[in-house]
């Protein structure tokens, strides 16, 4: 049965907005129910989160003498953070591990809580990196890391 009115010339009838009363009725069923609920619940917590993709924000530059790589880490202590060198790649991680535990002697109660969040980003470079050469350092939530680029010998090509 579809839900336009049947159309005759001679009787034209004009659209009642009862006629979308279950369509709206549907809808605000909808807007209510769990999965969206569930939804405005993840965007609170992607709000609350200092990090809410999963990922921190890291910018690459080149200079004529070096690589300069720079994290954003508002938050995070120094000793949170971790760096590995690899032939040409730089991998930042941040560990935060947070542990809470209450205990009520009176009342036989114990209750630990742990919280563990690990995020990390590793930064490709098209050079190999002479990990006794970079250099870090970490102010105000900003790392910085500089990476000379290690140049070769020139060879003059003779005639």
């Amino acid at each position: 049965m579809s839900s336009m009115p049947p159309s005759d010339d001679n009787n034209k009838k004009k659209y009642k907005p009862e006629q979308f009363r279950d369509f709206f009725r549907t809808m605000n069923d909808f807007i209510h129910e769990k999965p969206v609920k569930g939804f405005l619940q993840s965007i609170d917590e992607f709000f609350s989160s200092p990090f809410p993709s999963g990922a921190f924000p890291v910018e690459v530059r080149e200079t004529e003498d070096e690589y300069i790589i720079t994290a954003e880490l508002p938050g995070v202590k120094k000793e949170q953070i971790r760096l590995n060198i690899l032939p040409n790649q730089v991998s930042i991680s941040v560990e935060n591990k947070e542990m809470e535990t209450k205990e009520d002697l009176n009342n036989h109660f114990f209750q630990k809580r742990v919280s563990q969040q690990k995020l990390s980003r590793t930064i490709p470079l098209p050079v190999t990196i002479n990990e006794k050469l970079v250099k870090a350092s970490y102010r105000d939530g900003l790392l910085t890391i500089r990476i000379p680029q290690v140049r070769g010998k020139t060879i003059n090509i003779e005639d």
